[in-house]
């Protein structure tokens, strides 16, 4: 089976798409205002939050008629959205766009007021597996969730330059052009945000308390990050280019928000239930009550077929007729150094999605799972490609075999190619994001 050709770069493509996704990411410091940003745009199309401490029925968990709009479960920095059309049947199907919500980042640490030498710094731990160099001298916001003594929480964003990481002078290090730049990741990552010779335990939470409006005193927890105030831009003399934050993997939250919303609001009805599961914590393995190895999404979807008088043969039917694609970013092509990717498999910007595949399970993609892809980007009129990592790389990996493993569900990898993956600024194609929301949109109708 070839390949779909790719697009001529004459062809016009809607960046309207590309324009939304940019401000999603702007609104999107962090995994809690990520899914809190899809959840409005999910309102906006006629879904309502479920609690998951209530008890559900078939109103509560799918509407009571058509129309009547999806429904969504917000867990910390996770999110689970789904729509049951009119008629679905207990052993109905599901068919899942699965992403992540967060980013690897700087981290806020418990005790976060340190410093030295007369500079007043905060202290943070590496999240996930940053590119550290790219944190270096950038102005950096703080942003995240605040816990009340009453056990509500807050969203803050505080996306102004606040923080850096200033980098050691060359004429103090003059090893670094020739031996490459060496960071400790404790020693050399605390960024500075003002001056002072002492060092004022709960400063900077009075400052975000002030700055959120909270009473001084009333924050007992904190789950905060930094993240770059630099906002998107397009890139390059026609503008073919995306240059931003966290599209490893809010690109994928982005795309999968809009399909479903797009699903929902059609006129004509699924075959099947379509969903979106968006994980917290897949940078540092998934396991976490928000994690994809966690039992957030089967949950979710098991009591969706009981809510709907179903039983635990329903149940199994629907599982074992269920798709997911788990969507997140691969690796482009890179210009200067084609040699760490594999000679027969060089995905470009722009030229559609990939398709995902290794045989050792790294991603969850089989060959019935490259047809389901197939199917959906055939009847969306979209391109796509295919991603395997060179033989003498090791291999990433994402949610994909989780969500298969865990759940028993057949699972297909895919996602958007790009470079300087887990930098603080990543690099995609101009058209792609459009790309991947009409393929994925196709996938939830079929």
């Amino acid at each position: 089976m070839t390949e779909p050709a790719r697009p001529s770069r004459t062809a016009s493509f809607d960046r309207g798409h590309t324009d939304d996704l940019m401000t999603f990411l702007a609104a999107s410091p962090t995994p809690y205002h990520a899914v809190a940003t899809a959840a409005e745009r999910l309102e906006k199309a006629g879904f309502r939050q479920v609690a998951e401490t209530d008890a559900w029925d078939a109103a509560t968990s799918a509407g009571s008629a058509a129309g009547s709009g999806g429904r969504y479960v917000l867990r910390g920095g996770a999110i689970v959205a789904w729509y049951v059309p009119e008629g679905a049947a207990p052993h109905t199907p599901f068919r899942i766009v699965g992403a992540h919500t967060d980013s690897p980042n700087l981290r806020v640490k418990p005790l976060p007021d340190t410093g030295a030498h007369g500079w007043r710094q905060v202290a943070v731990e590496i999240y996930g597996g940053p590119l550290l160099n790219s944190w270096l001298d950038r102005d950096l916001g703080i942003a995240g969730r605040l816990t009340l003594r009453d056990g509500s929480t807050r969203l803050v964003n505080v996306d102004r330059p606040l923080l850096r990481v200033p980098q050691l002078a060359i004429h103090l290090d003059r090893s670094v052009t020739a031996d490459g730049l060496k960071l400790d990741k404790q020693r050399h990552m605390q960024p500075v945000w003002g001056l002072g010779r002492d060092v004022r335990d709960g400063d900077l939470i009075a400052f975000l308390e002030e700055t959120a409006g909270i009473p001084a005193g009333e924050v007992t927890g904190w789950d905060l990050m930094t993240h770059s105030v630099e906002p998107p831009a397009y890139l390059g003399r026609d503008r073919e280019l995306l240059a931003g934050p966290r599209m490893d993997n809010l690109l994928s939250v982005h795309a999968g928000t809009a399909a479903l919303a797009a699903v929902a609001s059609s006129s004509s009805q699924p075959a099947s239930i379509p969903v979106l599961a968006a994980f917290d914590h897949e940078e540092n393995g998934s396991q976490s009550d928000t994690g994809a190895d966690g039992p957030l999404l089967g949950t979710v979807l098991e009591r969706s077929v009981f809510a709907r008088g179903g039983s635990y043969e329903d149940r199994a039917r629907a599982f074992a007729g269920t798709v997911c694609l788990s969507s997140d970013t691969g690796h482009a092509v890179h210009p200067n150094y084609a040699e760490r990717h594999d000679p027969t498999h060089h995905p470009r910007v722009n030229g559609g999605p990939i398709l995902k595949v290794n045989v050792n399970n790294r991603y969850a993609t089989d060959g019935s799972g490259r047809a389901e892809f197939t199917a959906a980007c055939e009847a969306a009129d979209v391109p796509f490609q295919s991603f395997v990592s060179s033989n003498s790389m090791p291999c990433g990996t994402t949610i994909g075999p989780i969500t298969a493993a865990r759940h028993g569900i057949k699972t297909v990898d895919i996602g958007v190619a790009i470079l300087s993956m887990h930098s603080v600024r990543e690099l995609c194609g101009a058209d792609d994001p459009f790309l991947l929301a009409n393929a994925l949109t196709a996938f939830l109708e079929r």
